[in-house]
């Protein structure tokens, strides 16, 4: 019996340099695909799949992400007033219960290990969840749901991957495997961004874990790696041989909103899921090639 995953790390506090001027004062995470925010999107896959107490990690300028999953009594009032029900319960249904969402503070950008480092007090021994808003998963179930799923048949960490191009293993972790039954892949080893050359695999690391509190032991070093940060992959592969990792082959489509391309053609993947959408983009597309 493997113990539950009821807390999810969400590591936020990035600057979203790629989205300027977008980004100047507004947070990435607040970027919408179609008409939720991408972090509001990350906040209900891990409700879906059972998480309990929700932990953002941010940075300086990140205070509308606080604000938008806060009542906005004016707003709720006009809604109110005007007889708009289904409006006023999206606006009061997007956020977690009172005393299940905090925040705490990156004050230094250090890296993916040093973010979710930053949480280590919420955890208390815990397995646990990180969710990159970024790579925004369009799936039936939700991606982790599916994760914990297979969590609760393997136990240890659990990371979602995907195959990549082998020219673009120097962007990713990469799993060196040991075995693979196609949707479950036990690793014996990670490396954080190799040499296309020198990738002991094309299966990649997405932006949703499930780890054990054990990582932990190797974050407090503080001990850097590729680009000098403090990376994630690293301590993660250090708890290989103590604790079993496996990646995971969730069923979905992955779509990278770190990216410009990723990000609208997510917008144009989720408008198209839509009922009140589909046959009007699907038009307008068709009108624009």
């Amino acid at each position: 019996m493997v113990q539950p995953v009821r807390k999810a790390v969400f590591p936020v506090a990035g600057l979203g340099t790629r989205f300027l001027p977008a980004t100047k004062v507004m947070p990435k995470e607040m970027l919408p695909v179609v008409d939720k925010p991408l972090i509001q999107y990350a906040i209900e896959e891990a409700r879906d799949a059972g998480i309990e107490d929700f932990i953002l990690v941010t940075g300086r300028g990140k205070n509308l992400m606080e604000d938008h999953f806060d009542h906005a009594y004016e707003l709720e009032a006009i809604l109110m007033d005007r007889g708009r029900a289904g409006d006023l319960d999206t606006v009061q249904d997007l956020a977690p219960g009172s005393g299940q969402l905090s925040y705490t503070r990156q004050r230094r950008p250090l890296g993916l290990g040093h973010a979710v480092w930053c949480a280590r007090q919420f955890i208390l021994g815990e397995p646990f969840a990180v969710i990159s808003p970024d790579d925004l998963v369009l799936s039936t179930p939700g991606c982790l749901v599916q994760m914990i799923e297979a969590y609760n048949e393997v136990g240890g960490n659990v990371v979602a991957v995907e195959d990549v191009p082998r020219e673009q293993t120097n962007r990713y972790g990469i799993l060196d495997v040991e075995s693979d039954d196609g949707r479950l892949a036990k690793a014996k080893g990670l490396i954080e961004k190799p040499d296309p050359a020198e990738a002991p695999s094309t299966l990649s690391i997405i932006g949703r874990y499930i780890l054990q509190p054990e990582v932990f032991d190797h974050l407090d070093k503080h001990e850097t790696g590729a680009g000098g940060e403090i990376q994630l992959t690293d301590a993660m592969a250090k708890t290989i041989g103590n604790i079993p990792f496996h990646g995971f082959r969730f069923s979905g489509k992955r779509f990278d909103c770190g990216t410009k391309a990723g990000f609208v053609t997510a917008n144009v993947a989720y408008a198209m899921e839509r009922d009140d959408l589909s046959d009007e983009i699907r038009e307008s597309i068709k009108a624009f090639l």
